[in-house]
């Protein structure tokens, strides 16, 4: 490579990320990853406790499953600093097997699940993530700050009036603090410094022991009371099968978008097998599953400024500690100081550029299109996986549309010849209407059709061509197809009467 070159320019544009080791050695690094590991833990707890209750589960699997898959995920996820724990996608995939077949099969679900996505790792999912577009990806960002806006709405609805004030403290805090110093993370100093004048003051507010009860001991190593037989699979494959697509939909979303805002690269098919192993972990300890949480992903990385695989196993860590060892401590939190931090965390992603008028006025309608569908979908369903699919199967339909109209067909008659020069892409949605662009009634006894400026890039291209052909000899006419380039040749010669069958 030489100076100035492509790839010294990206190299030069990507930034180089701490590790480990770089972290140890620096006391203000680990400072930094120790306490965004602690903000975390404190900020999975209702989490955590929440998505149990929506998988229809004791809250102490959730809480063991955030313990075990954070830690697990922190050796063998391929985003350092990305959070993954209980969530709640995967909770509503598993609610039903819970409510209908109880505990055991949701644990025997989550193991499948996990060996589901291990698998898919190795066939090469992650890869399909290039062909989700930048719209959807924008989509699925500003659907991310609504959705966690959304989910702190019943923490300000019938509420005592106390609440609101300590919110608005913990939003100056929040917004003020970094101002000040970075060493110590905002959201940190807002949950403390509320949590004391909350216990010193006797304000009476919602607190984290009033989500549910907290585990007094560790979790153990186990396996479900369920008949290993054809039957139980059967019976949780459905349920498997989305409980791994959705996690790993959900994760390498959050992975790529982790890779933007630090501007480093993941391994993403070291993510998708990473998540498989964390499931099964997760399985193994009685756990729920879950995947990468976005919410607590950017508590982690955009307001506490972790880098490392540190703070991921220390909020796994953490949060055993302080459920376990410092249950009391933890349970006297105020709702109202994390309902702040999660305020500030959707604020803070959402994308304000992609909805200022001037953006707008730029972007192709298709492009917002495709970023208001996703942002739709995944709002009305409050499931970001479903929303996603949606999304870029808006942008493939506007896509395939687009592409369709630069296509031509352009006819010239040279003596007793009559020529077609075809221009543009042809594939299924260009070439459905391309056998109704020629002359056969009227065309002299010898067409050349010039496919010179056009590739075929589909069986239903060559079906296409292989009816204009029969059509002309229909009418007493000798076609002759010229121009086409080597994989058209290819493709076509492999193909054609195979597809067309002469209609």
């Amino acid at each position: 490579m030489t100076a100035g070159s492509p790839a010294v320019e990206r190299a030069a544009r990507t930034r180089i990320e701490p590790t480990v080791l770089q972290a140890f050695r620096s006391p203000r690094l680990l400072t930094r990853e120790v306490l965004a590991g602690l903000v975390v833990a404190i900020a999975l707890i209702p989490e955590a406790i929440a998505f149990s209750i929506i998988a229809g589960v004791d809250p102490r699997v959730g809480l063991f499953s955030s313990f075990v898959m954070a830690v697990v995920i922190s050796f063998t996820g391929g985003r350092p600093a990305m959070i993954t724990a209980a969530t709640g996608a995967v909770a509503l995939v598993l609610a039903p097997i819970a409510r209908e077949h109880g505990v055991d099969y949701l644990i025997a679900t989550v193991l499948l699940a996990g060996v589901i996505q291990i698998v898919l790792a190795v066939l090469g999912v992650a890869r399909l993530m290039r062909f989700i577009p930048r719209s959807v990806m924008v989509g699925f960002v500003n659907a991310l700050a609504i959705l966690i806006f959304i989910s702190q709405v019943p923490q300000l609805v019938g509420v005592p009036w106390a609440v609101y004030p300590i919110v608005v403290a913990g939003l100056a805090i929040l917004l003020f603090w970094p101002r000040l110093t970075r060493a110590v993370p905002a959201p940190l100093v807002a949950i403390v410094l509320l949590t004391g004048a909350v216990v010193v003051l006797g304000i009476a507010v919602p607190t984290v022991g009033d989500q549910g009860a907290l585990p007094e001991s560790l979790p153990a190593l186990l396996l479900p009371s369920v008949p290993f037989t054809w039957a139980t699979i059967q019976l949780i494959a459905p349920y498997a099968l989305a409980v791994a697509v959705v996690g790993l939909l959900e994760s390498l979303m959050t992975a790529k978008l982790v890779d933007d805002i630090t501007e480093t690269r993941s391994a993403k098919t070291r993510e998708a097998w990473g998540q498989g192993v964390a499931n099964i972990a997760s399985g193994l300890f009685g756990g729920m599953g879950g995947c990468a949480m976005i919410g607590q992903t950017m508590i982690n990385v955009k307001a506490s400024g972790a880098r490392t695989r540190i703070s991921t196993f220390l909020a796994g860590v953490f949060l055993l500690i302080l459920v376990v060892a410092l249950g009391d401590v933890v349970a006297v939190i105020p709702m109202a100081a994390l309902v702040a931090v999660m305020i500030l965390v959707s604020v803070a992603t959402f994308d304000w550029h992609s909805i200022r008028p001037s953006t707008l006025r730029r972007m192709p309608i298709g492009e917002t299109a495709v970023m208001v569908v996703t942002v739709v979908f995944t709002v009305w369903t409050h499931n970001l996986a479903i929303g996603v699919v949606v999304g870029v199967i808006a942008a493939m339909v506007i896509f395939a549309r687009r592409v369709a109209h630069f296509t031509t067909v352009t006819r010239s008659l040279d003596g007793d010849i009559a020529r077609y020069d075809v221009v543009g892409a042809l594939f299924f949605a260009s070439s459905n209407d391309l056998t109704t662009q020629f002359e056969y009634a009227i065309d002299p006894p010898h067409v050349v059709i010039d496919l010179s400026r056009s590739h075929v890039w589909d069986a239903s291209t060559v079906a296409a061509l292989d009816a204009i052909v029969t059509k002309y000899r229909q009418h007493g006419v000798a076609v002759e197809l010229t121009g086409m380039n080597d994989a058209t040749t290819a493709f076509h010669g492999r193909l054609t009467e195979g597809v067309g069958g002469g209609h």
